[in-house]
């Protein structure tokens, strides 16, 4: 009869103290921090690079038949194949046979002709009403790793595939989303740094001249902001490798600015410190530019995550389905109340007193979306966060694929990976769980617009000598 051998005791006993501090390395002092803070930025840009062409640039891969006629235009393969044989000035693509090769700016010449001479049923050019400023998405939540970043990239790389012009501003200091897209911040002066900057200067050129009227002495203005004056969009936004996606990146002194802007505000208590970014957006034309604005948040809820809450249209809300995560996107929105019906408290009782306009805050729609899901042990869960958050929340529930983990070792989207480093179906199987999401994304987007376009005629209608509306 075999002896029954009893399993070895857990690891943690028996340790023996004087051979534990045998292991150590001597203490830590801060010159550690920089040498291995030297280390990973070496390792990052390295591993960053694996993505890039020879020449260290980033670039677009071409697009095939098969992809145009399946994911970017509305019309099938035998016709397009027609119309590039009639239209010989249109691009044609690299290749031979049956299968041909475009860019993305080819593509975008492609829809526009369709869309001229295209049939008029089809829909070859996305929705967006003349008139109506870019909507701007904010993808915020402060626990971190929920997918706000890769959730944030692949809508602003599905809506430029779609035919948006699209522009994504990095809030966060760390940078990912700017190292997604290849962007290139030297310092804070390629963020959205000296956009704040400017319009607190532009404050306190409006203060210091009310000052100078009453006789007080004006407010300091250092070499900072006498810079940030200088500056425009065009200064900070950069091009990247997509043709219509641009970008306003990041980098690690960004996060001066959550030091700054307090700062500021105790200078000029008058200064809107939340409204920054929008003013910036809005007086230097940007939402004119642009279809989209997709605004990457930092996990925390500082003042670089409250200008972008303020200055959204559409709030997205991204959360695995995990108790913690739950818990945790809970207590965001809680703080979100908190922080904002403060605002409005403190703001309003001297606007009512000056007779001034109230502040309030109002997105057109919220919805927390749940990432990197698994049907197969999280369904319970994920409908039990559903019941919770009722209309809040997306209906499509964002599958976690293998094609995501493998486009992420080269630093890509899962819209830059090729088709061919897999099979078809595993490609379009990835690919629907970041299509899927985006089609809620662009459902919302258009129905703001529709609204607003509406709203908009009504206003007009009201307004004219012989508008139907009736006197109060």
């Amino acid at each position: 009869m075999n002896r029954k051998v009893d399993p070895p005791p857990p690891p943690y006993f028996h340790l023996d103290p004087e051979r534990a501090a045998a292991k150590l390395s001597a203490p830590v002092d801060t010159a550690r921090f920089a040498k291995a803070a030297a280390f990973a930025t070496r390792g990052r840009q390295d591993l960053a690079k694996k993505g890039y062409a020879p020449d260290g640039k980033k670039r677009l891969r071409r697009f095939s038949t098969w992809e145009v006629c399946r994911y970017l235009l509305p019309i099938a393969p035998t016709h397009f194949r027609r119309v590039l044989r009639q239209n010989p000035d249109l691009p044609q693509g690299e290749g031979s046979g049956g299968t041909k090769w475009f860019t993305l700016e080819e593509v975008v010449s492609l829809r526009n002709h369709l869309a001229s001479e295209g049939l008029a049923s089809k829909n070859y050019l996305p929705f967006r009403p003349e008139g109506q400023p870019a909507k701007i998405a904010a993808v915020a939540n402060f626990k971190g790793g929920v997918g706000k970043t890769s959730t944030a990239a692949h809508l602003a790389m599905a809506a430029a595939l779609d035919g948006y012009k699209v522009l994504v501003i990095d809030l966060d200091s760390q940078g990912s989303m700017t190292s997604i897209l290849g962007g290139e911040v030297p310092d804070e002066w390629k963020t959205v740094f000296p956009a704040l900057a400017k319009d607190y200067a532009r404050h306190l050129d409006e203060e210091n001249r009310i000052r100078e009227a009453q006789g007080q002495p004006p407010l300091p203005f250092d070499e900072t902001l006498a810079e940030a004056r200088t500056l425009s969009a065009d200064d900070i936004i950069q091009k990247t490798h997509w043709p219509n996606l641009d970008l306003i990146g990041a980098q690690l002194n960004l996060y001066w600015a959550e030091f700054q802007i307090p700062v500021w505000r105790m200078q000029a208590r008058g200064w809107p410190l939340w409204d920054g970014l929008t003013n910036f957006l809005e007086s230097e034309g940007v939402l004119d530019r642009y279809d989209v604005v997709i605004l990457d948040t930092p996990p925390a809820l500082g003042y670089l995550t409250i200008n972008a809450l303020a200055a959204a249209d559409i709030l997205l809300v991204p959360l695995g389905a995990s108790f913690l995560e739950f818990d945790s996107t809970g207590r965001f929105f809680d703080m979100l109340y908190s922080t904002f019906a403060s605002i409005e408290t403190g703001e309003n009782a001297a606007r009512r007193a000056a007779g001034l306009d109230e502040v309030k805050f109002e997105w057109d729609v919220v919805r927390t979306i749940i990432t990197r899901f698994d049907p197969n042990q999280q369904t319970d869960l994920a409908n039990v966060i559903q019941a919770y958050f009722g209309d809040l929340m997306n209906a499509y529930r964002q599958e976690f694929t293998a094609l995501v983990g493998q486009a992420g070792e080269q630093v890509n989207g899962i819209y830059e990976a090729d088709y061919r480093d897999f099979n078809r179906e595993t490609y379009a199987r990835g690919r629907e769980a970041f299509d899927r999401t985006y089609a809620e994304f662009k459902e919302i987007l258009i129905g703001c617009w529709w609204r607003d376009q509406q709203m908009a005629q009504s206003e007009k209608t009201a307004g004219e000598p012989n508008g139907t509306q009736k006197a109060g």
